[in-house]
């Protein structure tokens, strides 16, 4: 939180692809001078913006602040620039500029009046600001959401996919539970029509399932025989033409192109995060780690998120800055009663967030739960809320155990609800 009692200029600055506009106002909230156009492919006009600024700074007898907009990656280059020239540069989240979007009363919406419009809010006191990451924690955390969007782009494949064989092969889709498997794409690339299916060599078919899906050849046999009878009912409803065909094996290997890729960045990442174990990113995954139903994923998404901790004092302001706080509607006597998640944080940390409750409160293959006191605690909400609000309800409480993993540097400890009753009272009795 950006907080100062000593009066200074207020550099605003509108990011934006290829040039930036600039505006600063002084103490009394009055703009100085035009607005300042810096071009990011002109090293001239990025000297005139920091020539421009000392000349301010002189005359007035005032040093300055720089404000800018988090706008996608754009804003990185300038920040750092103004960060070498020694200047004080702050970060502002877009929804703290939007909620000053009616700071003038005219209906006003140009870069020019945008940059004023930072540089005034510059001067608020107790200014919220974003905390901008050390380089090794943004290349991990640019990493993550490329890997998150690759993963997203299989799933768009995958249902591509599904829409030709709605088509061509409708009775295909309820034999393999992921479309995009190995054994599936295996066997559509070989074996694409119900024809070719149904006139293919059985012992040649079977060994192909057997190899794909790790299975014996009892099992792979049984899955040739469903294979073979959902083409010859597909010969009675269901219809393709070599268009369909080609689009088949098209989007086949745009997925397997697209998987090859994606855990190829996946095994770069951990090679990133394991060539220095003992950085703080590294020991906040490992911390997460611990936590039951958090897997590498999961963690590192979580912890490059998060970046620096320290900016989090409460459990809440974690669970807020994730976007899982309720959206609150009150006006008068009026008090909305349908709260929903707010969903303003991080989509990829709140995603995992997700995931990571609905492991905890999912069970083993030896059916015991993976976290006793989260599942029970989900089962009794269930009682009397809904699946999805319980959930949200889970997902609250996967977030104070974040914090306090995080906060104690200490690996996840399952202590039940007794338990935390039993040293309360204890503690409450020393202090006694």
């Amino acid at each position: 939180m950006h907080n100062s009692k000593t009066s200074y200029l207020s550099v605003g600055i509108d990011i934006g692809a290829d040039f930036s506009l600039m505006s600063v106002a002084l103490p009394t909230q009055e703009i100085v001078g035009n607005a300042y156009r810096i071009n990011h492919d002109n090293l001239l006009s990025i000297q005139g913006a920091i020539s421009r600024i000392r000349g301010l700074e002189s005359e007035h007898n005032l040093q300055s602040k720089v404000f800018m907009e988090s706008t996608s990656i754009y804003h990185l280059p300038l920040y750092y620039r103004f960060k070498d020239e020694e200047f004080e540069v702050f970060v502002l989240n877009p929804l703290i500029t939007h909620a000053n979007r009616n700071i003038n009363i005219r209906s006003i919406h140009n870069d020019k009046f945008d940059s004023q419009k930072i540089a005034l809010i510059g001067l608020k006191p107790k200014l919220k600001i974003s905390v901008i990451p050390d380089d090794y924690t943004a290349a991990v955390k640019v990493m993550m959401r490329e890997y998150h969007s690759m993963k997203k782009e299989c799933t768009m494949l995958a249902c591509r996919l599904t829409s030709q064989l709605r088509q061509t092969f409708p009775q295909y889709l309820k034999l393999f539970s992921q479309i995009n498997g190995n054994t599936s794409l295996e066997i559509l690339y070989r074996y694409t029509t119900p024809e070719n299916i149904m006139t293919a060599d059985k012992d040649e078919f079977v060994a192909l399932i057997a190899k794909a899906s790790s299975r014996n050849l009892t099992n792979a046999e049984c899955k040739y025989e469903q294979l073979v009878q959902a083409a010859t009912q597909a010969n009675s409803f269901g219809h393709s033409n070599n268009g369909n065909i080609i689009l088949i094996r098209h989007i086949v290997e745009m997925i397997r192109f697209n998987q090859e890729q994606t855990q190829r960045l996946l095994e770069k990442i951990e090679q990133i995060i394991y060539e220095q174990p003992n950085s703080k990113l590294a020991n906040q995954i490992r911390l997460i780690e611990s936590i039951p139903g958090a897997g590498f994923v999961t963690a590192a998404t979580v912890a490059c998120e998060i970046g620096d901790f320290s900016a989090f004092r409460r459990p809440k302001h974690l669970y807020a800055y994730f976007g899982l706080d309720p959206k609150v509607r009150q006006s008068g006597h009026f008090t909305g009663t349908e709260l929903k998640m707010s969903k303003r944080g991080s989509p990829y940390a709140r995603r995992s967030i997700y995931i990571l409750a609905l492991q905890s409160i999912s069970v083993n293959k030896n059916r015991e739960p993976k976290n006793p006191v989260l599942r029970e605690y989900y089962l009794k909400k269930c009682e009397s809320k809904a699946k999805m609000t319980a959930i949200g309800a889970v997902m609250h409480k996967v977030c104070n155990i974040i914090f306090a993993v995080l906060r104690d540097e200490k690996p996840f400890a399952l202590v039940t609800p007794q338990q935390h009753l039993e040293a309360y009272t204890a503690a409450l009795d020393v202090a006694a």
